[in-house]
This record gives structure tokens, C-alpha cells and sequence, in this order.
């Protein structure tokens, strides 16, 4: 009972996750940049992410422009799209797995087989959790060293936005709850490796039969 709740738990967790994945990927602001000027009333907000750039105006107007060209981008995004989709992929995969592995559930025929079905999406989480890991560490690796550079303008700086961190947070969600899954799967086949069930011998009515005949003949 106590491993089903726990199953529960990181299904919970990977829902988030694969939520999260999703949002941070179409959302447009990986990094934002709030230029207010002379007057508060021309300030603009500038955000870019992996799919368009946006621009908002304090008057209230919002304009986004898409990224048609791919190999116009820098690679860093190029790759963060790649492993941003993948994650989104790999992390749908692990959802319809463990719905059919899991304990609470009536799918997936027996025991062993759930219990592999379970192992496989808890590797689906993992790996989602990593390719989810990598883009949002580059991405804030690669605006803390503009923005720490002294030769670029203050005007082309920018900060991590919303994006990065839901990123963040919904790869490591998808950690934790592969992770689980793995350790609980795990767990219970180490223990039928180390207390494999006894086996009974009981002795056939057929020899106890013929032993009771043969002692009849000596007496």
C-alpha cells in the first residue's frame, strides 16, 4: 500500500513536470529585458524565447514576432529547442507507460509485467528530466556571461525570465519522480532475488499407499 501511495506521489510529480515542460517551452520569455527609459510611460519589455520574440509597451500594446529562420539562431537555442521537444516527447511517453505500470491501476496484465512497464517510464522521466536540464543551464549560462560582459551595452543586456524556471523546476519534478519509480520497481526485485519463495515437498499419496502395502507383506 505504502508503495502504491508513493507510485501515486510521483505520477503526481511527472504530471507537474510534463505540464511545466510544455508551458516553458512555448512561453516566449527564456529572457526579459526592461528597458524603462526617461519616462515610465515609454517603458518596454522585451522578452525572447525559443520560438518568437515578444515586446511589450506600457501603454498596454503587445507585439511577438515568430523565428522562422533555424539556422539564423544561435546554437544554444537550436539545441534548446531539440532537447526542450524531446523532453516534451520522452516525458509523454513516461506518462502512458506508468499509468498502465502502476500498482494502482488495472492495466498491464500481471505483476512482472507492471512492474517493467513501470522500470521503463521511470527511465522516461529521468532522461526527460536531463534533456530538460540541459537547455535551461546553458540558456542561464549564456545570459549571466552577457550580462557580465563589459563590452556589451546595457541596452542588449538580459535577466533569466519566467520560462527558465519553470524549466527549472518541472525538470527536476521529472527527476525526482523517475526516480522513484526506478527505486520502487527496484526495490521489489531485489527482494524476490534475495527471499525467493520456499518450495514445499509433500510426498505423494501414491508412495505412501505402497509403503503401507509393503509393510502389510512382513507381518
Amino acid at each position: 500500500m505504502a508503495s502504491a501511495s508513493l507510485q501515486f506521489f510521483a505520477f503526481l510529480l511527472a504530471l507537474f513536470g510534463v505540464f511545466g515542460d510544455i508551458t516553458a517551452t512555448l512561453l516566449p520569455n527564456w529572457k526579459v529585458n526592461a528597458d524603462v527609459g526617461s519616462n515610465i510611460i515609454t517603458a518596454i519589455t522585451q522578452m525572447q524565447g525559443l520560438w518568437m520574440d515578444c515586446t511589450w509597451y506600457s501603454t498596454g500594446m503587445f507585439s511577438c514576432t515568430l523565428k522562422y529562420s533555424v539556422l539564423s539562431l544561435p546554437i544554444y537555442i537550436q539545441a534548446a529547442r531539440t532537447t526542450m521537444v524531446l523532453s516534451c516527447i520522452l516525458s509523454a511517453f513516461g506518462i502512458c507507460i506508468t499509468t498502465v505500470g502502476m500498482k494502482c491501476t488495472k492495466l498491464g496484465g500481471d505483476t512482472d509485467s507492471k512492474s517493467h512497464a513501470c522500470f521503463a517510464g521511470g527511465v522516461c522521466f529521468i532522461l526527460a528530466g536531463i534533456f530538460g536540464l540541459i537547455p535551461t543551464s546553458w540558456y542561464t549560462r549564456e545570459i549571466i556571461s552577457n550580462f557580465l560582459d563589459q563590452t556589451i551595452p546595457e541596452s542588449s543586456k538580459h535577466e533569466p525570465g519566467g520560462a527558465v524556471y519553470i524549466g527549472f523546476i518541472s525538470a527536476g519534478f521529472l527527476l525526482i519522480a523517475g526516480v522513484i519509480f526506478c527505486t520502487s520497481c527496484f526495490k521489489k526485485q531485489q527482494g524476490a532475488w534475495i527471499y525467493p519463495p520456499k518450495e514445499h515437498h509433500f510426498p505423494s499419496t501414491e508412495q505412501e499407499s505402497n509403503a503401507g502395502y509393503n509393510l502389510k507383506d512382513y507381518v
